[in-house]
């Protein structure tokens, strides 16, 4: 009896450090938040406003993310714009920047969520935009944003690569 007492401790010394690093190992490489720090680029277009001039507005912005845990930073550049004004492109000391926070929501049963707040210093004022996106692969992400300039609301898409 006592030789199956120290055999069954002897088992559960083994056999919980494995385990525990099998459940270590599925949370951090099949479970965890996949890694989207880096640059990505995004376009915002414009379907709702209060002005009438910005509906199908298009704008596009270069950003940097860093995740650290599920928080989100980082700062954005608009590059391009496409609106009833024209159709122009932002270089250098032409691009207002801004910055980023948000949150990443890991959900296992449905694609994640990515919740992003940014602040830009426009040419007029400063502007701010959230975003609910969808993670749709390590290249994707979609969803919807809205803004306090003109009350504007419509479709984002973010990608690794240029538009």
């Amino acid at each position: 009896m006592f030789d199956n007492i120290v055999a069954g401790v002897i088992a559960t010394l083994i056999s919980g450090p494995i385990l525990a690093l099998f459940f270590f190992f599925l949370r951090e490489r099949i479970f965890g938040i996949p890694d989207i720090t880096g640059k990505w680029h995004f376009e915002m277009t414009t379907v709702n406003s209060d002005y009438n001039p910005y509906k199908g507005m298009i704008l596009r912005y270069i950003v940097v993310i860093w995740r650290e845990g599920s928080k989100l930073s980082g700062t954005v550049e608009k590059v391009y714009e496409n609106s009833s004004t024209g159709e122009r492109e932002y270089v250098g000391d032409k691009r207002s920047r801004g910055d980023l926070n948000g949150y990443y929501e890991l959900n296992y049963l449905s694609k994640d969520k990515l919740y992003i707040h940014i602040k830009e210093q426009g040419s007029g004022r400063e502007s701010t935009n959230y975003f609910e996106l969808i993670r749709m692969n390590n290249d994707s992400l979609k969803g919807a944003f809205n803004s306090f300039v003109a009350n504007q609301d419509g479709l984002s898409e973010w990608q690794r690569h240029p538009f």
